[in-house]
């Protein structure tokens, strides 16, 4: 296997994944397969494991055979691994991009400048990151003693991502915990498996001991499940929804795992008057319909202050209206197709609903027809002017590019509507007065808070949300918190 397909291009045309096992490349055990599809044509173009429980445990086996020794490795040669993964990510930054392009229907411009980059920083990140994080120690002043804290690795975990954003959000669980000295049983959406697949051979290429990484390909019920319900897998990181993170709180809480969980989001876009107009309407369209909107951190719900709401719908549409729906591989598409078939049909659903519940399209709506592509998952970004923030438009994650809008008069009625939700992971304010700014992002309910821009991460800083959002945060310290446990030791003197 070793570094056949980054060499020839265009092998995964026709390419079977296999499992990423003890650093080899395994079919599934009991020999049974999925479909993967390419989005953007509509059809297969290759198969990957169906795995199960016996997948589950095999890499359950490697991984603990591989703790003792790497849990024990020098933080300077975990660091040093870590870059050299994050530089081979870099090299093959293009080749990784059309993977994850063709995979997930993103546009291959959009795979180039976030996704492949952002995953390669994932690993550099926290290559520095585990040189710098310390333990702390206590000295109990007049009991001649003193407390050391030490943070040692928790063992075997599971890391579990979504479709969305495949090498970015794989990354960013696997790298903070193999950095604190964890092995790992990964497994990637079965929808867009491709570079979670390819992340395996430059795991070995950069030389990571065999069993520290494993990622096995599968279902959720079943090979997502195995994970959850190890008996000796000790935390489980799962980014995906909320029905989902609830069903693996109730496997998983009994058993006394550590969880960390980055579900949902129902964003509020809060625009006030008093805005840098041209900056906000180019950062909204943005927030709105980047990556098809299917980043959790879209601002799906937008409120503007009525002064010059007329004028923002107008504009707003206008610029919408310029958006290329178009094959991803195409330079002038700013919008691909979406993930699947299935998925395609659950954001048309909310379009049907729409008329129902008083909503108002105002611009799209309809399935695009791309030519070369005609079964392609495409659809136009669309609009919609509602009454009430208690609708279902309003209420449930769609995940796709829907956006509400909706005027508001006062500063507290904005609050009410931006909080009024199940969710409560970022939320966007624009305004230019440090009084409002202050205020309104103190009462947000939600883990993040933009001021005047969108999706800027400084990788430092805690990622995470409230309510039905999730519970824990990644990033930065956070994530080595997570995956390590800390252990008080008291000595007297």
């Amino acid at each position: 296997m070793s570094r056949f397909f980054f060499h020839h291009s265009h092998i995964y045309n026709e390419m079977n994944i296999k499992n990423y096992i003890n650093g080899e490349f395994v079919n599934p055990v009991k020999n049974q397969w999925i479909d993967n599809y390419n989005p953007s044509i509509g059809e297969v173009y290759g198969q990957i494991p169906n795995s199960t429980e016996e997948d589950i445990e095999l890499a359950y086996e490697a991984a603990n055979k591989a703790f003792s020794s790497w849990s024990k490795t020098t933080l300077d040669e975990r660091s040093s691994i870590l870059s050299k993964i994050a530089q081979l990510i870099k090299d093959k930054l293009d080749f990784l991009a059309e993977a994850e392009s063709k995979d997930n229907g993103k546009p291959l411009s959009l795979a180039k400048a976030v996704d492949i980059p952002r995953a390669s920083s994932n690993f550099q990140f926290f290559a520095n990151a585990i040189t710098q994080f310390a333990s702390e120690a206590h000295e109990s002043v007049g009991l001649d003693a003193v407390n050391l804290t030490l943070r040692q690795p928790i063992g075997v975990v599971g890391c579990i991502s979504p479709w969305n954003l495949p090498l970015y959000l794989f990354t960013w669980k696997i790298a903070p915990a193999i950095a604190a000295g964890n092995c790992v049983v990964a497994k990637p959406s079965e929808i867009t498996p491709m570079t979670s697949y390819l992340l395996g051979e430059i795991c070995n290429e950069a030389g990571l001991p065999k069993g520290v990484l494993n990622i096995v390909h599968g279902l959720g019920n079943s090979a997502g499940q195995a994970i959850v319900a190890h008996p000796k897998i000790k935390a489980i990181s799962f980014t995906g929804g909320t029905s989902t993170g609830a069903h693996i709180a109730r496997t998983a809480a009994p058993m006394f795992k550590k969880l960390s969980l980055e579900l949902g989001g129902k964003n509020p876009n809060i625009i006030f008057a008093d805005c840098d107009y041209n900056n906000m309407l180019e950062t909204t369209v943005k927030s709105s319909f980047a990556n098809q909107g299917q980043i959790c951190l879209c601002g799906s719900r937008i409120f503007i202050e009525e002064t010059i709401y007329e004028k923002f719908k107008q504009d707003f549409i206008k610029k919408v209206s310029q958006l290329k729906v178009g094959i991803p591989f195409d330079s002038e598409t700013n919008i691909g197709a979406l993930v699947s078939k299935p998925h395609l049909e659950k954001v048309k659903s909310y379009i049907a609903i729409a008329e129902e519940e008083k909503g108002k399209i105002l611009f799209g709506g309809k399935e695009v027809k791309v030519d070369n592509a005609e079964n392609g998952y495409y659809l136009q970004p669309t609009i919609i002017e509602v009454e009430d923030n208690q609708c279902r438009l309003n209420q449930e994650e769609i995940f796709g590019p829907i956006v509400t809008i909706m005027p508001f008069k006062t500063e507290e009625e904005a609050l009410t509507l931006a909080n009024d939700v199940s969710y409560g992971l970022s939320a966007t304010v624009w305004t230019n007065n440090l009084k409002r700014t202050m205020k309104v992002s103190q009462q947000l309910q939600a883990g993040i808070v933009w001021i005047n821009t969108w999706l800027m991460r400084d990788l430092r800083t805690p990622f995470g949300g409230v309510k039905n959002s999730g519970v824990g945060r990644e990033g930065g310290f956070e994530a080595l918190r997570f995956f390590t446990e800390p252990k008080n030791i008291c000595i007297k003197y």
